[in-house]
């Protein structure tokens, strides 16, 4: 998934969103319907990723004693 590798979280939310709108609307054949599922599978893992991403940083920022203390951050694949 090269593309959505190069988005930002907020395109991809927005592509996700486009996709959910066309899938409840019903009015796509059973083809095209499958590949945006399919996609929508995809960016759904790849926000998830990035959310995830984040809530570490946020973690590693908390307080610590009193102090926000920033801490080194790894990013481990999965």
């Amino acid at each position: 998934m090269n593309e959505s590798e190069e988005m930002s979280f907020e395109e991809a939310m927005a592509q996700l969103e486009e996709i959910v709108q066309q899938l409840e609307a019903g009015e796509v054949p059973l083809e095209e319907s499958i590949q945006l599922f399919q996609r929508g599978m995809e960016l759904s893992k790849y926000c998830q990723g990035k959310l995830q991403h984040v809530e570490k940083q946020i973690d590693l920022l908390m307080e610590e004693n009193g102090q926000v203390t920033a801490k080194p951050f790894t990013l481990q694949e999965e």
